[in-house]
């Protein structure tokens, strides 16, 4: 059992949209504080999925060390409970050898269930309802946003309607319990203290990056990637493959569309995912933000080692 002195100590989070620069600023704040990192990203915590999520790179990882890095297969179900669980034994084991855990991360459910200790719905997956829920929502794109809309406003308000996996994991568990997801998701008896900082650029910057990455994703090797994913019998709409990058390459290998076509939506999803995580991030007061436009690596580091040293000593 942790002490009621090393729970009391503050960790830091440092969150932002993709591609925003979070992961090489992570490093570079983690050998300031002697900080270890926790990556809270829904992606990366699958084996064999490094390009199309960005994951941190070997020499990054040889410097820091990192946590919930391959902790699934991309064959799992892997849920927001699962994820905070792990976070919370990590966030222990990281205080109790007197080092200080650094949550980083553009998965801002995952932060939040981790920072607010939030009382999470523990219902299993039903893969027959999810099923049937997604080949609803072919069939009918945003039907199942509007049914939440009916159950549960407050959920809906929350969930982008092209997030379709997180419409049918609501849904699932309002089906098992018959309560509003939104009611189950409560703030737990001891949030952390914590020191967040928050990565921005301007519109144009942000755009400008995420189109080099989407490129440089390609250019290493992307397609192969997923080719050798949907070799190992995983199916395209399992929820690994659903994420950015492998959706877009299996359409295009699946005769939906052409490459250059696959390239285009890749980057228009990016950025809609980016505009999502910056409207879902901005609604917590807490997170003080650093706009990147036009900042050396330099100055972006010593800027936020100011405002989270500041923040860890309130």
């Amino acid at each position: 059992m942790v002490s009621p002195q090393l729970d009391a100590e503050p960790i830091g989070v440092l969150c932002g949209p993709t591609a925003v620069g979070k992961t090489a600023l992570a490093v570079a704040l983690a050998e300031r504080f002697g900080a270890e990192i926790i990556c809270a990203d829904s992606r990366t915590i699958y084996r064999g999925m490094d390009i199309g999520t960005a994951k941190p790179d070997a020499a990054l990882r040889a410097r820091i060390k990192h946590h919930l890095v391959d902790v699934a297969e991309p064959s799992d179900v892997f849920t927001v409970a699962d994820f905070q669980r792990l976070a919370s034994g990590v966030i222990r084991d990281i205080r109790a050898r007197g080092r200080v855990p650094l949550l980083v991360g553009g998965t801002g459910l995952y932060i939040r269930a981790v920072v607010d200790d939030l009382a999470l719905p523990r219902v299993a997956p039903d893969h027959e309802l999810r099923s049937r829920l997604s080949a609803e929502d072919a069939a009918d794109p945003g039907a199942l946003h509007r049914r939440l809309t009916r159950l549960d406003p407050t959920a809906a308000s929350r969930i982008h309607p092209a997030n379709v996996r997180r419409v049918v994991r609501a849904l699932e568990v309002i089906d098992a319990t018959e309560r509003p997801i939104s009611e189950q998701q409560r703030r737990g008896g001891r949030p952390l203290r914590a020191a967040m900082l928050g990565l921005t650029a301007e519109r144009s910057e942000l755009y400008r990056r995420i189109d080099a990455r989407v490129d440089a994703q390609f250019a290493s090797g992307l397609v192969d990637e997923t080719r050798r994913l949907l070799s190992l019998g995983i199916p395209s709409t399992a929820p690994s493959l659903q994420a950015l990058g492998y959706r877009e390459v299996s359409g295009w290998m699946q005769g939906a569309y052409a490459y250059e076509d696959a390239v285009r939506l890749l980057k228009r999803n990016a950025r809609r995912y980016a505009k999502r995580q910056l409207t879902w991030f901005r609604r917590d007061p807490r997170i003080r933000w650093i706009d990147v436009t036009g900042l050396t690596e330099e100055a972006l580091l010593a800027r936020a080692h100011a405002m989270m040293g500041l923040l860890r000593a309130t």
